[in-house]
């Protein structure tokens, strides 16, 4: 199971989702798409505005700056994610904290 927690300015995610076998598993790979696309766009627009590590299963995003429009992207990275995790919930796991 994939676990993303949102701790205030902190993300945690990690896990595999296990629907499938490797490079055929859907929830992982609209998981990682969300994520990614999500990252790269904050980073185009603000390089100082996020701190991201990506260690194979495992990513890590620290939100370093209070901005609108950052804020809004993280926040539909969120809310696609748990739209995810109404269609697979043996597979994915989203919690926020703050």
């Amino acid at each position: 199971m994939i676990k993303v927690v949102k701790n205030g300015n902190h993300i945690d995610i990690k896990g595999h989702a296990l629907f499938d076998k490797y490079g055929k598993d859907i929830v992982c790979a609209a998981v990682s798409s969300i994520v990614i696309t999500t990252v790269n766009g904050i980073l185009s627009i603000d390089e100082d505005s996020i701190k991201c590590i990506d260690d194979s299963g495992f990513v890590s995003i620290d939100i370093l700056k209070d901005d609108r429009v950052i804020n809004l992207l993280i926040s539909n990275m969120m809310n696609l994610l748990k739209e995810l995790e109404n269609q697979y919930k043996k597979n994915i796991r989203v919690e926020e904290v703050d």
